[in-house]
């Protein structure tokens, strides 16, 4: 057994806690948390840390599958030429593939990531997730924008999933410019029968909605591209997300990632239906693809469920949640680091459906520890580093 004692504990599921001690068994376990000692555990010694104590993080969007592709993809080239880059160099040899993965689940676990909600297209992380350290999610994901291929992706998505159980895995859409209304419908039917959480990447460009609105901008040049024909599709009239919505089924929970152009008349319409509909910003990944950031206000005023996530090395130059939070800070610094660790660890276990053993400080919990040094006060800095500490 181990006390720990900071500067500040922030529980999460409670106010912070000013010279906050931190009892745990040797299984992790949380087993007390106070600004007092606890008598029933006094022979245990105390060690004294200088900096703040927080759960242990949950990165809801990864693809750790894509880890082999870091410094391959130009940054700041736009969401389209990015799939067109990724398409062009994502090939590779099995081994390199998996030990690029290795290394970057290794790099969450020292950065202190405890679960992770993280995106497949194929089977090459099934024996990592089974030795990890970490709690994975898989969110098999399917692309498919031709209508009369619906029920066939639909079957090698199931058989994919089928691969990665009996480790918590679901079927879900890539996003609304790359899946069919057909495919989307058979996806909402197996999600209203079965538990499937759902993880879709939303507005990531003016050009997602410029598609559905109009049929124009780049995605009709990038279907061009890659020689598939949509002359099928009709324009919609509506946003990407407003268009999708009424797809989606009800029954279960909803991740929209990214949400870099999503606006107030999108929040407002999804507000009319019932769908319990999550957000989650990745926002190094966005300024390293679209030189921008969500209107992250938009979205904190209307009070909504937020979590972070890395995206993939593809992406990013890390997976530090730590690091997605000080980019959010820095250009919103009127949040606080309450706000940011809510949406960095009990938000994304609530999400995952694990919130009975992660996401807070509270006893009988596993929620693992992280130390979050060189901070000014409870304020962040661009300085500050997390350090594991269980």
């Amino acid at each position: 057994m181990k006390s720990f004692k900071a500067d500040y504990v922030f529980p999460v599921y409670a106010d912070p806690i000013k010279n906050g001690i931190v009892t745990i068994d040797d299984f992790g376990k949380i087993l007390s948390v106070s600004d007092t000692p606890n008598p029933e555990y006094d022979q245990i010694p105390i060690e004294t840390l200088s900096g703040i104590i927080t759960p242990g993080f949950i990165n809801t969007h990864c693809h750790v599958e894509l880890s082999h592709l870091k410094d391959k993809v130009k940054p700041g080239g736009g969401l389209i030429n990015f799939i067109q880059d990724i398409q062009s160099v994502r090939n590779a040899d099995a081994s390199e593939i998996r030990d690029a993965a290795l290394q970057a689940d290794q790099q969450m676990y020292d950065n202190g990531i405890v679960a992770v909600g993280d995106t497949a297209n194929s089977n090459a992380t099934v024996r990592l997730k089974e030795q990890s350290k970490l709690y994975y999610h898989t969110f098999v994901e399917i692309f498919g924008f031709l209508p009369d291929r619906a029920d066939e992706l639909f079957e090698k998505a199931e058989q994919l999933a089928n691969e990665f159980r009996p480790q918590a895995v679901s079927i879900t859409a890539h996003a609304p410019y790359s899946v069919s209304k057909e495919l989307f419908k058979l996806i909402k039917r197996y999600t209203d029968e079965n538990k499937n959480l759902l993880s879709i990447h939303n507005q990531e460009c003016e050009d997602e909605n410029k598609f559905y609105r109009y049929k124009l901008g780049g995605f009709v040049d990038m279907y061009k591209h890659f020689g598939i024909n949509i002359d099928y599709f009709r324009p919609q009239a509506r946003n990407s997300l407003q268009s999708v919505i009424p797809l989606l089924s009800n029954r279960q929970k909803i991740l929209m990632v990214h949400n870099t152009c999503t606006n107030l008349k999108d929040i407002y319409f999804i507000k009319r239906f019932d769908r319990k509909i999550n957000w989650c910003f990745c926002p190094n990944a966005n300024i390293y693809i679209e030189k921008r950031l969500p209107k992250v206000e938009l979205f904190v005023n209307q009070g909504l469920n937020i979590t972070l996530g890395t995206d993939s090395l593809a992406s990013n130059s890390g997976l530090s949640i730590l690091s997605e939070m000080q980019t959010i800070d820095q250009k919103f610094p009127s949040l606080g680091l309450e706000t940011l660790l809510q949406w960095a660890t009990r938000n994304g276990a609530e999400f995952l459906d694990i919130a009975e053993t992660k996401g807070t400080i509270e006893p009988g919990k596993t929620p693992g520890l992280n130390l979050l040094t060189s901070v000014d006060g409870t304020k962040l800095t661009p300085e500050t580093k997390v350090r594991k500490l269980i």
